[in-house]
């Protein structure tokens, strides 16, 4: 049976991959002047104007709203490696990210699922802040842990699972984005998991280093 650790080392070997590639071009060709957290922010944006598109205006366009959440899963793409390849990784810039990520996700959630999955809806939200009662337990003991594998594989199937949900917007949404959906619950847990883990260990490096 394959161990927790091993199956996120394999997972994270894969990842890099991506990493890799774009730092094909991030290292020679990214203006420095651009920080990374200036890409987070346009996904904040993106997150707001969907909030205020979507419940304040009402706008059906489905074009626009799905054209912007694009965007947004773009940046989510990109920001970390353009961090890691100008070796601009910060503790603010990982709160950022994740803070950018709700707010990107949360709108066309809340939208596309109120109203035929409240069920999962709630699961959803409540998993979510369990992650960031985990966060917040990291930070209160000012240890810094970056976004795990798991945690970006939830993020990667969410991002599928709502565009598929706006590219049938405003009807249902299919069965397929539903069950892809549930899916990111069991890596929501992992990734909480593999965080608690890896604050243990850091515990008792502390520990004997004192």
């Amino acid at each position: 049976m394959i161990s927790l650790s091993r199956l996120q080392s394999f997972l994270e070997e894969a990842d890099s991959y991506r990493d890799k590639f774009l730092f094909l071009f991030i290292k020679p060709y990214w203006p420095r002047k651009i920080i990374p957290n200036y890409v987070t922010y346009i996904r904040v944006f993106i997150g707001v104007a969907l909030f205020i598109l979507l419940f304040l205006f009402g706008i059906k366009d489905k074009t626009l709203i799905l054209l912007l959440f694009f965007v947004g899963v773009i940046t989510d793409f990109i920001d970390g490696p353009i961090a890691r390849g100008i070796n601009q990784v910060t503790e603010l810039g990982a709160i950022l990210d994740s803070t950018a990520d709700r707010l990107l996700f949360i709108p066309i959630a809340l939208y596309a699922l109120f109203g035929s999955h409240k069920w999962l809806l709630l699961v959803l939200i409540l998993v979510e802040l369990l992650n960031l009662s985990a966060s917040m337990y990291y930070k209160s003991k000012e240890i810094y842990l970056e976004s795990n594998i798991f945690g970006k594989i939830k993020m990667v199937l969410m991002s599928v699972a709502l565009i598929i949900i706006l590219a049938v917007w405003p009807t249902i949404p299919p069965p397929i984005s539903i069950s892809i959906l549930l899916l990111t619950i069991p890596f929501s847990f992992l990734s909480t998991l593999t965080r608690i883990l890896e604050l243990k260990t850091k515990n008792k490096i502390l520990i004997l280093k004192s």
